[in-house]
């Protein structure tokens, strides 16, 4: 009866350390009973051979290729047997312990080796102390000590009565002589403690409908609420060491110190504010001398007849001039 409890608690663990490792083949399950757990990872059967072969892929990623090869061309048996060597190179069992890699092996022994296989998966490091961290919060809210406090915090009540008036109650009780003027000294505090809470009981809503509405928080939602957290920060962690981890731990960027860089770029700058004035300069030059050349041409010349010609015409007269010139050399 020890063995099978002892059992179905190990069997919780292992399959609670698949989910936090993330392994496909458990997803979508929901698996509640440690006897379908036990079913599942016990059994022998395609799919937990799928999971220890995963199992053992997450440990040694050159594993993944050798079970493809393994599977495609000379079939499950080498594969179990290379599990197996795997357990053997983690010093996890033996290389005969072919029953154990088949589930053939009795559940408890099993149940360890994918255990000890598990606090090797990455993503399964931080499982035991995430568990470990649950429990001591539900252990520290219930216990002995803090238990008064957790019922003052889910049914909250109010003393009037000060620390001297409980201690004068009590020496009134103990000895039942009580004095006049500690009568009086009571009397008016109730009084006025009485108008207080009814002055309170008209301010505060909830106090009036406290009998009618039932209380939200309880243990049971307490401790539902303290599993939920847990599991987001589990799930946090995961994705943190997955994804976030390598853009959280780069460092920063540097810059230089150095100066090469800006004497560079002003160097540059320089340069081509130089090219921009000598552009500039030399379309101030284009317009001049464009300006130059149309005058020139529209400029009239006077010839020693007298006439008044532009340039065209002059350059036209000097071209016949040449010409007649020419014809008269060669008669």
């Amino acid at each position: 009866m020890a063995g099978a409890l002892k059992e179905k608690q190990l069997v919780r663990h292992v399959y609670a350390a698949l989910q936090a490792a993330s392994c496909p083949l458990v997803e979508g399950l929901y698996l509640q009973e440690a006897d379908s757990m036990l079913q599942l990872l016990c059994t022998p059967s395609q799919h937990r051979t799928d999971i220890l072969a995963w199992i053992c892929s997450s440990i040694n990623p050159n594993f993944a290729n050798s079970k493809t090869i393994s599977v495609g061309f000379k079939g499950p048996d080498v594969l179990t047997k290379e599990m197996a060597v795997l357990g053997q190179e983690l010093m996890l069992c033996k290389a005969d312990d072919l029953d154990l890699i088949r589930g053939d092996a009795s559940p408890y022994l099993q149940l360890r080796f994918l255990e000890q296989l598990l606090t090797l998966t990455p993503g399964c490091e931080q499982t035991a102390v995430h568990r470990a961290d649950q429990e001591m919060l539900l252990n520290e809210l219930y216990a002995a000590e803090n238990l008064p406090h957790l019922t003052q915090m889910l049914k909250p009540t109010l003393d009037p009565w000060p620390s001297h008036i409980k201690a004068l109650h009590k020496a009134t009780k103990s000895s039942h002589k009580p004095s006049r003027e500690g009568g009086a000294d009571v009397a008016t505090l109730l009084q006025q403690t009485q108008s207080t809470l009814e002055q309170l009981q008209s301010e505060c809503e909830f106090l009036s409908s406290e009998a009618q509405s039932p209380g939200v928080l309880s243990p049971s939602s307490l401790r539902v609420a303290a599993c939920d957290l847990q599991l987001l920060m589990t799930t946090f962690s995961h994705v943190f060491e997955t994804d976030l981890r390598a853009y959280c731990s780069r460092d920063p960027p540097r810059f230089s110190t150095e100066t090469d860089a800006f004497q560079r770029t002003h160097q540059l700058l320089l340069a081509f504010i130089t090219e921009l004035e000598m552009l500039k300069e030399v379309s101030e030059a284009a317009v001049s001398m464009n300006e130059d050349v149309n005058q020139l041409q529209t400029q009239p010349c006077y010839w020693s007849r007298g006439d008044k010609r532009n340039l065209p015409d002059q350059l036209k007269e000097l071209t016949r001039r040449i010409r007649d010139f020419s014809s008269l050399l060669q008669s």
